[in-house]
């Protein structure tokens, strides 16, 4: 029975029991505990150099109200970048190729920036529906077109990471199919073919960081204008 391409974004089970939670809490043991030594190791060392580097990046923009979400921003960027690139080794499963995750991650986060404006700033907060300058007549379409923008906000952030994975593991699954395919037949072709797919395999590593990274990215945006 031939599987079809998209078995590989399906859940995995055993025994009827979905496997996902064990995925996203798995990425979690890999990291090295901080010790209470003064001096850690190389790993340790080089992970908390890491952090500090994306926060202080990340936290730059943002005035002092916005510093208290360093702490929840920057575990979902270690989050996202382990799970993205755990999924690109062999037999493994990819949860951020799941809309239903990416969502409940983009949802959530999203609503407590518009909640947090609406709460600190009401009328700076309204006032981005709304350009300076409108013309009378185009009000009321333009703050149906900036609200419609604003909903919109999370589906983009959690179609983008799905998107952007999905697509890319599809491609890496129809290029590696064709070199299995090709190398008893043209095996020069099966070697060229085999080089674009390391190529290709180099720049998921890549998308699978940037995409982490943009995600995280745009909240704290979202964040901005409203702290």
């Amino acid at each position: 029975m031939a599987m079809s391409f998209f078995d590989q974004f399906a859940s995995p089970s055993y025994l009827g029991i979905p496997l996902i939670a064990i995925a996203i809490a798995l990425p979690w043991v890999m990291y090295p505990t901080p010790s209470t030594r003064w001096i850690n190791n190389r790993l340790i060392t080089i992970q908390g150099w890491l952090i500090n580097r994306f926060t202080n990046q990340l936290m730059l923009p943002l005035n002092v109200g916005g510093h208290k979400w360093a702490l929840l921003l920057t575990s979902l960027m270690i989050f996202l970048i382990t799970i993205n690139m755990l999924g690109l080794l062999p037999y493994t499963f990819t949860p951020t190729t799941q809309l239903s995750l990416n969502m409940g991650f983009a949802v959530p986060l999203w609503l407590a920036t518009v909640l947090i404006g609406m709460r600190n700033q009401p009328t700076v907060a309204l006032g981005h529906l709304l350009p300076e300058g409108t013309p009378i007549p185009l009000i009321p379409i333009l703050i149906i077109i900036e609200t419609i923008s604003l909903l919109i906000r999370p589906l983009a952030l959690g179609v983008r990471l799905t998107a952007n994975l999905t697509a890319g593991h599809l491609l890496i699954q129809l290029i590696a199919t064709a070199v299995f395919v090709l190398l008893p037949m043209m095996p020069m072709v099966a070697i060229l073919t085999a080089t674009v797919l390391f190529l290709l395999t180099l720049l998921e590593v890549a998308v699978a960081m940037i995409q982490a990274y943009v995600f995280v990215l745009l909240l704290s945006l979202y964040l901005q204008e409203n702290v």
